[in-house]
């Protein structure tokens, strides 16, 4: 079942006890996954972060930093089985919402140079780039750049 053919995502505040499944999700999903140290910090560490569920599984998660009037979002992650099937377009609008709700103006983000679906994605949304960040993400073979992109809200 997908977004797409009727299911229903729940959105909820990500807690403790979905750590493990993050952890899940992280390596599947990355060949340099957060670590649950990362994971477990951010939740901890007054980051706000969203999960979208199907049937009270998580199959995707955001990480947001809120500073002044923008919020960054931090990790933005749908399980590499659900991807490509709508559930990245209603996270984003749920962390959108989320970010009006705290009166934010604008959103950041950083994604890898080579994550060409998820540009797509945020091109779609309405997101631009801004910038660019050498050799900000590691990769098996070195580093990678970040294209640095932004959206109004």
């Amino acid at each position: 079942m997908s977004v797409d053919s009727g299911a229903v995502p729940e959105i909820s505040e990500l807690v403790p006890e979905d750590l493990d499944n993050l952890l899940a999700i992280e390596q599947k999903a990355y060949s340099i996954p957060w670590t649950r140290g990362n994971l477990k910090d951010s939740l901890l560490g007054g980051h706000l972060g969203l999960s979208c569920r199907q049937e009270g599984v998580v199959v995707g998660y955001a990480f947001m930093m809120k500073a002044l009037d923008e919020m960054h979002l931090l990790n933005f992650t749908i399980d590499p089985d659900h991807q490509g099937k709508g559930w990245g377009r209603y996270l984003l609008a749920a962390v959108k919402s989320r970010a009006r709700e705290m009166n934010c103006q604008r959103l950041l983000l950083e994604v890898r140079q080579s994550n060409v679906r998820a540009i797509r994605l945020y091109r779609a949304d309405g997101f631009t780039q801004i910038g660019l960040r050498r050799q900000y993400y590691p990769c098996p073979h070195g580093r990678e750049d970040a294209i640095v992109m932004s959206r109004t809200l």
